[in-house]
């Protein structure tokens, strides 16, 4: 779907690893880009710059924008920053998970450059990209609703087959699903949700999955 002045969604799969209390996973990610011709915000900056890049082909990039601090979303944003000069935006509820990855106040530690909060608005082509807060997998897990394009990206939030896994340190079950009752289920039916890893679905199909 292509909404105002030509603003799209673009993907791509990076493939790596997720590490977390102690385990390690290997992982596919997706990789989200939405904007037109010219410009284009990141969504999550996983694994691999060039294949990130890649996916951008050669727009200016205005924002990386991470959904949650697992490294396997954020692991690359410093390096995606360096090469495109674009700004790392996190909510910063999830600072003790980037700092598993990243370090926090001790020398050589590189923090995100701005917060996101809950309901504010990114621009991108005339396009507006709501940032919806969803803790539950992780404390300051977002989702990015996009109603110019009918679809929200929904990190590890929400999956075609339910909530995403909250089995772990920093996340809670009944938080999630409260974060999808309350937030994502209030968006139209018919809403593509692209996720973090694996494939598409809709907020009608989830809901039918939910209540069942």
């Amino acid at each position: 779907m292509t909404g105002p002045r030509g603003v799209r969604v673009d993907h791509g799969v990076v493939s790596g690893t997720f590490s977390l209390d102690g385990e390690t996973y290997d992982v596919d990610n997706n990789v989200w880009v939405i904007g037109d011709d010219e410009q284009c915000l990141v969504i999550d900056a996983p694994h691999d710059v060039d294949a990130i890049l890649a996916v951008v082909g050669g727009r200016a990039v205005k924002a990386i924008v991470c959904t949650h601090a697992h490294d396997d979303h954020v692991r690359v944003a410093p390096e995606l920053r360096r090469r495109t000069g674009a700004p790392v935006l996190l909510h910063p509820d999830d600072r003790p998970l980037w700092e598993l990855t990243h370090g926090g106040d001790e020398e050589g530690a590189e923090l995100w450059d701005v917060d996101l909060a809950d309901g504010q608005t990114l621009t991108i082509g005339g396009a507006a990209v709501t940032v919806i807060h969803t803790p539950g997998h992780a404390p300051g897990a977002v989702c990015l609703y996009v109603h110019d394009l009918g679809c929200v990206f929904t990190g590890d939030t929400l999956f075609q087959g339910g909530p995403g896994a909250t089995g772990r340190s920093y996340s809670d079950e009944d938080l999630i699903k409260e974060s999808i009752r309350s937030r994502l289920l209030e968006l139209p039916d018919e809403t593509v949700v692209h996720t973090g890893h694996g494939p598409d679905t809709t907020i009608g199909a989830e809901r039918e999955r939910l209540a069942g």
